[in-house]
Parts: structure tokens; C-alpha cells; sequence
């Protein structure tokens, strides 16, 4: 087993204060099909759609890697980057069916996990909670396992969820690197501000307009000053940039029916522009989209909630044909309803967007990279992978690592309010 990676930092014998690991799954689906495939191993694999169609890369081998293929590259660029690649359109089932045996072995070590994607997960060992065990002892007892099982994980452990996923990407793969109490600060200080999720191209270029480059000097910056320039996320970036974050490992009870998925945000100044609320609508519809594709589900029924004041509510919905996860289809609707509930001059203070009704015949998982076997330029299946693709960029680089239109419209006036996925909308 490889050594923990702590690099200058302290390593303390007995952990003291929170532990909070993030495991990362290596390559996961390429590594899956390698397992699967036997003849695969220790050669380029690529699992995406293919370049004739406009495909895109969901995860490359780290054979494929050297070559300079990433997640969310379009497959024709991939192709000729790797000509000799395997390529395979991925299996969404068996990713699934790995991905919980790996949660299984993480329950086993805590009640207190939080999956964030199909290959990562939240998990908090603080000492004297569930057990009195070393936390770098459980987590490597986790690689261990999750090894038997023909895959690997790299993990990040530290004291809360900003500095344990930038671990977690430090040495990859098969990589432990830990950061003890009291040294969040040392870690963070020298990396470059993109290395902290949230921070996109767009925040990235607004902080070097400033000279602030590194998550040290972003942790020196005055609060007040970040919240004039990125509103009231500012102030937390600098909390997170100086490894204070407190935010805690929240578990969703593995029996729990989801009844819908929806997101909303607050701004800051009420909308009162018919194009900023359509614009508003856009932007919640689209982080809406991301969520049900995390969760492979797809609903048929659109709520769009409007909120004009602490005590004025409205909301109005409509049913789809067909059951989808596509923005671009939910979206449309939910600006449809817009009318019924909004007059020009009404202030709007919040917006939501909300898919429900997931039954059998709507939940049903395709592949990440289905492509229509009798339309092969099917301009909805593009756009879908067009979503897909998105999703695994914000994933991996942030969520302000790729804007639209409508997302730069708002960029200003947004505020914090907390995504739902709750029972009730």
C-alpha cells in the first residue's frame, strides 16, 4: 500500500478535532471496464461516445491520460490524440453496481456519508464518534478493500470538505494524502486559486485582475472586498481559502424516496426585467438538469415557484409527454408557466424549478452516452451529451467553469440559497 502523502506538513500519531475524508474513485469507468475486460488492462481506454457522432469523452484510462485525453473532450479530438485507444460506450448499470459496493464498504466504516457523484464520496471518522481508531488507519482499511474489489480510490483526509477534496486530487491514482489539523492553512496557502472547487475561469480571472493568485492570498483577502466582487459566495471563499470551512457530512437515508428534484436561488436584488426572470428560469432549470442526471432520474412533471416576498408564494405545473433530464425540454415548459403566476411590475425575489413524478416508466436509466441507432444526427441526443459533458466539467473544475448566457446575465445578482432535494417542493 502506498504511503500517505503529507508532503511538509506535520504528522501527528493521535488525530484530534474532525476527520473528514473524500474518496475519488481512480479512472472509475475506464478502471470498471478493464476489470470487466481482462485483455484491457495496461492499455489507452477511452469510455465515451463515438467521433462520427459527435461524441464526447466521459473517462479515460490513465494509459489513455498520457496521451492527453481528458473527461469532457470531444471524442474526435480524443481519437486522433489516442488513434490506437479501445473506445466503449460505457455500461451506466455496472458503474452503478460498483459504485454501491464501494458506498457498502464506506457504511461499514461510518454512518456519516455523503455521495456527491457516482465515484466520489464524503465521509466523516472523527475520532470518538463511531469509533476511537486512527482516521489514516480506516482510510487505508477503505483503499484495502475497495482494491479487492479490482478497482482503486485516492483519498483525501483532512478536517473538512474543502481541504479533503483538494487532497484527494493531489496524488493520484492509489494516492492517501493527508493534512492534519491546524495545517489546512500550510496546504492550501501555495496552490493556485483553480485548485479550490467553485472557482471557475471567469472567478479565477476576476481574482488575478486583482493579484490574488494563490489560495493563500485569497485567504488574506478582506471579506467585505470579496463580497463587493462575487456578492455573498466572496466572504466564504475566503473562509474555505484559509481551510475554516465547517460545513458538515450529510447523509441521505439510504430508504428515502426521492419525491422530486429541484433547486432555487435567491437574489440578492429583486428581478422585476421580463428578460432577467426568464433568464432566472434558464439558469435554475439548467442546475436542476445537473442534479437529476447525477441521481440517473427523469420526471414528468414541471413545477416552476416563485417567490415575491417573505410571505407571497406562487406556484404553477405542467406535465411532460415523456419522462426527460434535459433542461433544454423541462426548461421551455417551465418558462410556459411563467405567465400564470407572474405579471410585468411584480418583484421577484426567488425562483425554483422542481421535476417530480419518477415512475417505473420514468426513471429508467439510460446510458451516458446512448446515441439513436436510426438518427445519427439526432440534434436532441447532441444536446444531451452537450448536458452530460457540461455536468462533468463543473464536476471536476467547478460550476463557474463554463457560463451561458443566461448564467452571466445573473452573475451579479445571485445569492446563496441552498439547493433542494427534498420530498416536497
Amino acid at each position: 500500500m502506498q504511503q500517505p502523502s503529507v508532503g511538509t506538513l506535520p504528522v501527528v500519531s493521535r488525530w484530534q478535532g474532525r476527520a473528514i475524508g473524500l474518496m475519488d474513485l481512480d479512472a472509475f469507468f475506464a478502471s470498471v471496464e478493464q476489470l470487466d475486460h481482462p485483455e484491457w488492462r495496461n492499455l489507452p481506454v477511452i469510455v465515451g461516445g463515438s467521433a462520427d457522432r459527435r461524441g464526447v469523452v466521459a473517462t479515460a484510462s490513465y494509459e489513455a491520460r498520457r496521451f492527453g485525453v481528458h473527461s469532457a473532450m470531444p471524442s474526435a479530438i480524443a481519437e486522433h490524440l489516442c488513434p490506437n485507444a479501445i473506445w466503449t460506450r460505457g455500461d451506466f448499470a455496472r458503474y452503478r453496481e460498483v459504485s454501491n459496493q464501494v458506498m457498502s464498504i464506506l457504511v461499514d466504516e461510518t454512518p456519516l456519508v455523503e455521495q456527491v457523484s457516482i465515484d466520489e464520496a464524503f465521509f466523516d471518522i472523527t475520532p470518538g464518534r463511531f469509533s476511537c481508531e486512527n482516521p489514516l488507519e480506516i482510510c487505508r482499511r477503505i483503499q484495502k478493500r475497495v482494491a479487492q474489489l479490482g478497482i482503486t480510490c485516492s483519498i483525501g483526509l483532512a478536517s473538512n470538505k474543502t481541504v479533503a477534496k483538494i487532497a484527494s486530487e493531489r496524488d493520484k491514482p492509489r494516492g492517501l494524502t493527508v493534512v492534519p489539523p491546524g495545517a489546512e492553512a500550510l496546504f492550501l496557502a501555495p496552490l493556485p486559486v483553480r485548485e479550490m472547487s467553485g472557482i471557475g475561469k471567469a472567478a479565477e480571472s476576476a481574482l488575478s485582475a486583482i493579484d490574488v493568485h494563490t489560495l493563500g492570498e485569497l485567504a488574506a483577502c478582506d471579506p467585505s472586498k470579496m463580497r463587493q466582487l462575487f456578492g455573498v459566495l466572496g466572504p466564504r471563499m475566503v473562509m474555505r481559502a484559509a481551510g475554516r470551512e465547517s460545513s458538515a457530512v450529510r447523509p441521505r437515508a439510504q430508504t428515502e424516496e426521492i419525491k422530486s428534484i429541484s433547486h432555487e436561488r435567491t437574489f440578492a436584488n429583486d428581478l422585476t426585467n421580463a428578460k432577467d426572470i426568464r433568464a432566472a428560469i434558464e439558469y435554475v432549470a439548467a442546475l436542476t438538469g445537473t442534479r437529476l442526471r447525477a441521481k440517473g432520474l427523469q420526471g414528468t412533471e414541471v413545477t416552476l415557484k416563485l417567490k415575491f416576498d417573505a410571505a407571497h408564494v406562487k406556484t404553477a405545473c405542467s406535465r411532460l409527454e415523456a419522462p426527460t433530464d434535459d433542461e433544454r425540454a423541462f426548461g421551455r415548459v417551465a418558462l410556459s408557466l411563467l405567465g400564470e403566476i407572474w405579471q410585468p411590475g411584480m418583484s421577484i425575489r426567488l425562483v425554483g424549478v422542481a421535476i417530480s413524478r419518477f415512475g417505473d416508466a420514468c426513471s429508467r436509466q439510460m446510458s451516458l452516452f446512448e446515441e439513436d441507432r436510426t438518427d445519427h444526427r439526432n440534434p436532441r441526443r447532441d444536446l444531451r451529451s452537450l448536458a452530460l459533458a457540461t455536468d462533468e466539467v463543473k464536476r471536476r473544475f467547478g460550476e463557474q467553469s463554463i457560463a451561458y448566457g443566461h448564467d452571466l446575465r445573473l452573475q451579479q445578482t445571485l445569492s446563496n440559497t441552498t439547493p433542494k432535494n427534498k420530498r416536497d417542493f
